[in-house]
């Protein structure tokens, strides 16, 4: 039996495929950029057969490169970058319009008629959403207000609309697969996470046809299959949202588990179980999964930090106090503590669990010692100080406690960042072998439904720590510095 899986890891800026052995270990990685197009000022588009086509091209060259045909494929696992939005003619397959990017801002006026009405309500009741311009459905229905004769196509039936894990599954099935998982549609602002189904009045509000959505689907189980990569069909069986995918491939199975993801800005998604948590202090209550067609749905609670490698970004590119993001560990670790600097990097304004657009970056604490390193490893502890911020939130919303929090993203390379992040948490911050989790993943629950691997407890088992980074420092020198943060924050508010 063929026991290599073929992950495609579908993000903004690029396509990867990865692919893996029964161990979890990678065996080939290929990766292709595409442009970005930026129509008007706060307005972000893909072209969608730059998507499709980069995707596909890297799956191609990473089995090429491993010398690898279609029989020794045992299943492809799809993840994405989430709430990205396509229309396309069911009968050509050819697109509308540009994807609408999740960063893309032109529907933040329909959400503040959304709100002025107070049917933001009903959608966070619903969907465990905010309502917002990052997620689809307001996408949905501008794309349908604005191009000139999509309503009336999309009333007919001759439109589909998908997320981008959709429209990769439409064409890796030549056209016959128009679904998605549940981890997707609960991004898409029409998802009702209680029923598990698209939800008819928010359809209803944002005059959105029930007859242009996927089926939707659990996150494992053999959906369809590929002809396009050799006479034997590989087996479709795997689909989640990037920040999902990479909390699976975290193993994070149980209630209380974390992880957090470290990018230009964080994604930290916890585990809550088979029930939706409702949150109080801001954050998303979202679903992680399904395996399989008769199994419970498992819900998280999701917080993001808008700026984390960001900040590290802007002391390179900006203030050119380094030449590149890896020299920030060095220029860190050549002072013991910040001497007081606090940087409150709201750059954007402050997101979970402050919600402040209002907040403008900041600087406090300066003194005539303060010097670059201590800019520097205030930056740091910026990064661990607003992870722990929406760490705290989730743990008032659920009621969990949290041992270990599990790490991954390109700046989980420094060492002196995770070991900041274990000290002021106050527990074990986890580095896994295999960092590239959320295709690994995708590879996952492919896997799990053809076979591949048998059940979660076989793969926690197979998941194995790099590193392990314990707290330091003590209780007090923790609230200290704790105290400083949320007098930092308070200065940075209010100037917009």
């Amino acid at each position: 039996m063929a026991e290599i899986i073929l992950a495609l890891d579908q993000g903004t800026t690029s396509s990867r495929a990865i692919l893996f052995d029964a161990g979890g270990r990678i065996l080939g990685t290929a990766q292709r950029e595409f442009p970005q197009y930026y129509p008007k000022p706060g307005w972000v588009e893909h072209n969608p057969a730059d998507i499709w086509e980069t995707q596909f091209e890297v799956a191609a060259e990473v089995m090429n490169n491993a010398k690898l045909h279609s029989e020794s494929i045992a299943a492809i696992g799809v993840t994405n970058q989430r709430e990205t939005t396509i229309i396309w003619d069911r009968k050509t397959g050819e697109p509308i319009y540009n994807a609408i990017v999740w960063q893309c801002r032109r529907t933040a006026p329909m959400c503040e008629q959304l709100k002025a009405e107070g049917f933001d309500t009903i959608i966070r009741e619903k969907t465990g959403l905010v309502t917002d311009a990052y997620f689809s459905g307001t996408k949905i229905a501008w794309l349908l207000e604005n191009v000139p004769g999509a309503r009336a196509k999309a009333e007919a039936g001759e439109l589909a609309f998908g997320t981008v894990d959709t429209w990769l599954l439409w064409n890796l099935s030549g056209g016959s697969l128009h679904i998605t998982d549940v981890s997707n549609a609960a991004r898409t602002l029409i998802f009702n996470i209680h029923t598990g189904d698209w939800d008819d009045e928010i359809l209803a509000k944002l005059r959105i046809p029930h007859s242009l959505l996927p089926e939707v689907r659990s996150s494992s189980e053999v959906y369809g299959e590929s002809v396009l990569f050799g006479a034997k069909p590989i087996p479709l069986a795997g689909d989640a949202g990037d920040q999902q995918a990479a909390t699976f491939g975290q193993v994070c199975y149980q209630p209380g588990l974390a992880k957090n993801t470290y990018g230009t800005g964080c994604f930290l998604l916890m585990n809550t179980g088979e029930k939706p948590v409702p949150s109080n202090a801001g954050l998303l209550t979202t679903v992680a999964w399904q395996l399989g067609k008769n199994q419970p749905m498992i819900y998280v609670l999701e917080g993001s930090v808008f700026i984390a490698g960001a900040a590290v970004q802007w002391l390179r590119d900006e203030l050119g106090m380094i030449s590149s993001a890896g020299e920030i560990e060095t220029l860190a670790a050549t002072v013991k503590d910040s001497n007081g600097v606090y940087i409150v990097p709201a750059f954007v304004g402050l997101g979970a669990p402050y919600w402040d657009s209002s907040a403008r970056g900041t600087i406090v604490g300066l003194t005539r010692g303060a010097n670059k390193c201590h800019i520097a490893r205030a930056t740091l502890e910026a990064i661990a100080f607003q992870s722990l911020d929406v760490i705290t939130a989730m743990l008032q919303d659920s009621q969990l406690t949290i041992d270990t929090l599990r790490v991954d993203g390109g700046a989980t390379k420094n060492d002196l960042l995770l070991q900041i992040q274990a000290d002021i948490l106050g527990a074990a911050v986890e580095r896994p072998a295999v960092t590239e989790t959320t295709a690994l993943g995708a590879a996952y629950l492919a896997g799990l439904a053809v076979g591949v691997w048998k059940s979660t407890d076989e793969l926690s088992q197979q998941w194995k720590i790099d590193h392990t980074f314990e707290p330091t420092i003590g209780d007090d020198q923790r609230q200290a510095m704790l105290a400083g943060w949320r007098k930092a924050v308070e200065k940075s508010r209010g100037w917009a």
